[in-house]
This record gives C-alpha cells, structure tokens and sequence, in this order.
C-alpha cells in the first residue's frame, strides 16, 4: 500500500516547486522532503520529479499523482475538520494567520486575555507576510488585508487600518521640500495600495531606503532618515514623529476575519474569534501637521 505521508510530502512538493518551499510548508528539513519523494518513487517505480538545481518539474506521470495527492488530501483535511467540529470542550490548539507586525502590535493582549479564561486553549499565531491556507489547516483563523473572493469561508470585517506619511519634526525642519527623501518597501510589495500611494506623493524626489519590513521602515523614520508611510497601528507609543505630508483623503485598508466555514462554530474558534473581534483596530489618529517651511 503505498504511503499516505510520503504522498503529503509529493503534493507538497508538488505546490511549492522547490525543497525548500515544501520543507518550509510541511515544517521539516528538505533532506526530509527529498527522501520522502525518492521512497515514494521507489515504491511505485515510477519517475515523479525531474530535478533541475533547486527547480523541481514533475514528469507527466509526477502530474497525475500530484493531482490525485491533492484530492486526497483535500477529503483528510476535511475529515480533520469534521473531527473539530464535532468538540464541544474549549481546549485545544488555534492557529492564527495575521500580518506579522500587525500581530505583533495589536494581537498579544487580546489573546493573554484569551489564556486567562480558557488556559486549555493552545494559540499560535503564523506569522507571515504570505497567506496561509484555511483549507489545508496551515492556520484556522486568519486576519487579511484583503478580502477572499472564493472559498468556503465565513468572513467579519474587523475594521480599518489607516496609512500616513510620517517624519521627525527634526528631519522636516532641516530638509527643503524638495530635497526630502522616501523610506519604503522593496519591489516585491509594488503593487499594494501603500505602496502606490507613496509612490504617487514622491514626485520625482527619490526613495533612499527600502526594507521589506515595516518595523525597518519605522526605525528609518525615527531616525531622521526621511518619509516612511506607516500603517497607525505601529504609532503606538510612538512620540517622535508627525505627519509629513497632509492627504485630503487618507489611505485605508480593510481588515478581514476569514475561517472556514465548517469549523466556524467550533467552541474554541467561536473564543477566539470573539477576542479578535473585541479589538480595537483602529489604531492612533494622525498626529497634526506641524508648521514647517521649506
């Protein structure tokens, strides 16, 4: 009978393309993945892979497991999610997928608070710039700033997160207008909304600094290095900067509670879920503009 995990670990392989993706995905060494695939193989004498460097590409034979794989994992999945449905204790493990500084800003109180009830509860939060996925049990809950268009999935609004140019006073008062310089993400976020945004308000002045993080890009700011557009959940406690350029209309964006729907009224999903809907999300209000000439 062939093995049901090494066919998770082709399926997963299969998804991601690389080793290292699907060892990523499947929270094991890629040496593992690569030894799984190769008995799976074995066992059926059937090629599956063609490996090209770090590339994987599936045989045509590869392709048609690989989509049985899928299937099958699918009707696991919602086998496991049946099992949840079925308690009725408020014990166990959450997983949580959410923006990892938006977790990290908004999310520890809440769900301390969490524990305190219900110390049987388990929570983990995936802390990853990608989506992980409900269907496959990555994570159960998941707070997105982009609302799913397919999916068996029950979907809250939480509410909004605000975006501001931000800058010390310091940096403001020292740099003419037209020399002032930009802090913003790499190439791989150019097609998010902040992103676009920032882009539109540089005019032809440059952006200096990139960083894939958020909390680089608020570190540079603090550091006078120049105009960095932040989400105001990050303004928290934040004292040192102000508001760099007014908008008449300021940058929002929605956030999204998403769970699948056959685990939505699961007792230890419904405490969770509760405690994510109790917070406040809607972060500092804009510092003012202060008098500054150019």
């Amino acid at each position: 009978m062939i093995d049901w995990e090494s066919l998770r670990y082709f399926a997963a392989l299969a998804r991601s393309g690389t080793l290292l993706g699907a060892a990523r995905a499947l929270g094991v060494e890629h040496a593992t993945v690569a030894r799984r695939v190769a008995g799976l193989e074995e066992q059926m004498a059937v090629k599956l892979v063609d490996r090209r460097g770090r590339r994987i590409v599936l045989t045509p034979e590869g392709e048609r497991v690989a989509k049985m794989a899928e299937r099958m994992e699918q009707e696991a999945q919602a086998v496991e999610r049946l099992g949840l449905a079925a308690g009725a204790t408020v014990a166990g493990e959450v997983r949580i997928s959410a923006p990892p500084t938006l977790a990290a800003a908004i999310l520890p109180a809440a769900l301390v608070a969490v524990r305190a009830r219900h110390p049987d509860i388990c929570v983990t939060i995936v802390g990853e710039t990608r989506y992980a996925s409900l269907d496959r049990r990555e994570a159960d809950v998941a707070v997105r700033m982009t609302k799913p268009e397919q999916g068996n999935f029950v979907i809250s609004k939480l509410g909004e997160v605000a975006f501001g140019f931000y800058a010390t006073a310091a940096y403001l008062a020292a740099t003419p207008e037209a020399q002032r310089t930009f802090i913003a993400y790499d190439e791989t976020m150019a097609s998010a909304p902040q992103s676009i945004r920032l882009a539109e308000a540089t005019e032809g002045r440059k952006v200096t600094l990139r960083a894939t993080t958020l909390e680089f890009q608020l570190a540079a700011a603090r550091a006078s290095g120049g105009i960095a557009m932040l989400p105001n959940f990050m303004l928290t406690g934040v004292d040192d900067l102000v508001e760099a350029i007014p908008q008449g209309q300021p940058l929002t964006r929605e956030l999204w509670l998403v769970v699948h729907a056959d685990i939505r009224t699961v007792p230890i999903i419904r405490v969770v879920m509760d405690a994510l809907k109790s917070v406040s999300w809607s972060g500092k209000p804009l510092p003012t503009l202060p008098q500054t000439t150019a």
